[in-house]
């Protein structure tokens, strides 16, 4: 089950940052911010993934996306873009992704996002970031 997250989910949240992404995790205070902050929004499911988006103007930059390893392949990062997608507000999508993440190129290809940019070393390990988006509205002016 998909739902809001809430200053209560912090401590999950932060935990699942801690075991997916290591010396890369968001510590608990910025969880936090990133749950409750102002133009974010963000979900949770089964204690086992979570998004996160920022809104501004008519573009929603995808945050976090991100799912327990142990329950990886079996639909849950799909389930929350869709929720994600679903209830955004915005025009198009935006997100980055390391360049070496190909499960996480994959993915989000077979969502519908283009990459449209890269960053150079952009992730502390010195990888690049895919920059990639997808139109949320009918009547956008580039292709799904």
């Amino acid at each position: 089950m998909i739902r809001t997250a809430t200053a209560a989910d912090v401590p999950l949240v932060a935990a699942l940052e801690q075991e997916i992404f290591g010396v890369d995790a968001w510590s608990a205070a910025l969880v936090e911010q990133e749950l409750t902050g102002d133009h974010r929004q963000a979900w949770v499911t089964d204690d086992i993934g979570y998004a996160v988006t920022m809104t501004v103007d008519d573009v929603v930059d995808l945050q976090r996306i991100a799912v327990a390893p142990a329950h990886r392949r079996h639909g849950v990062a799909r389930s929350l873009l869709d929720t994600v997608v679903r209830e955004s507000v915005g025009d198009r999508m935006l997100l980055e992704v390391s360049a070496a993440n190909t499960s996480a190129l994959a993915f989000y290809a077979a969502a519908g996002f283009v990459e449209i940019d890269r960053r150079r070393r952009y992730y502390k390990d010195g990888t690049d970031a895919v920059v990639m988006r997808l139109p949320l509205k009918e009547g956008c002016s580039w292709n799904r």
